[in-house]
């Protein structure tokens, strides 16, 4: 009960516009990471108490955790993919994460409708950690989400190297690293490499994003690329 309690209040805070400083996030290995992609319909949290009742408590059955922090996201440099809301949640392994994925269906048989009724946007990606990782997001600076698809491995390979020297040049930090992804049937949102970087300010990142214009994208089948607030 004390879970379930945990779980829902977690998740008001998420979805609430609540501002953090900075938040650090703390994975083992093994353990799962969600990244969530959302744009909220206009009356979603009508039928977002049915959500809590229904779809959290199987979720907390079976380990996921809503993790802490909030992310509007703005400034959409480049790709199609336009979610308004980043957020991230965490799971113990992915048994559990992919149990939830084969079984809602039959413990909630609207759960996706639901989800429907209150999202216009839903993109999901969840990858399992190889080993510990520590990242830490800061409100102060600027925050940059770049996802890419390949299109072929060698040409990719070398784009990234490239783009990496670029970013690290330019001043970019990079807070977190993503491959191997994977993502659920409806939900489908797998880039082949995601990164997060943070800048000084927007002007430090946009001194790089020219100069990220300019790359040969030889290798890349497509992009995404916006603004975290």
């Amino acid at each position: 009960m004390k879970l379930l309690k945990f779980s829902i209040l977690a998740w008001v805070a998420l979805i609430s516009n609540l501002e953090l400083h900075a938040q650090t996030f703390d994975f083992k290995k093994g353990e799962v990471l969600d990244i969530l992609l959302l744009t909220n319909k206009p009356d979603w949290e009508k039928h977002f108490e049915k959500y809590k009742e229904t779809a959290f408590p199987v979720a907390s059955e079976m380990s996921y955790r809503p993790l802490p922090g909030y992310y509007s996201i703005s400034n959409y440099t480049q790709g199609n993919h336009q979610p308004e809301i980043l957020l991230f949640g965490k799971w113990e392994n992915i048994e559990k994460r992919e149990k939830f994925i084969a079984e809602i269906d039959k413990r909630v048989p609207d759960f996706h409708k639901q989800r429907q009724e209150m999202w216009s946007y839903f993109g999901l990606t969840y990858y399992e950690m190889a080993n510990d990782i520590s990242f830490t997001i800061s409100k102060e600076k600027y925050k940059v989400v770049t996802a890419y698809w390949k299109d072929e491995s060698t040409l990719f390979v070398e784009f990234k190297t490239d783009w990496l020297k670029k970013s690290n040049k330019a001043g970019g930090e990079i807070i977190l690293e993503l491959t191997n992804g994977k993502s659920p049937f409806g939900y489908y949102h797998n880039p082949d490499y995601l990164v997060i970087t943070q800048w000084e300010n927007k002007a430090a990142f946009e001194d790089f994003y020219e100069e990220n214009l300019k790359m040969d994208y030889k290798g890349v089948k497509h992009l995404s690329q916006f603004a975290l607030n």
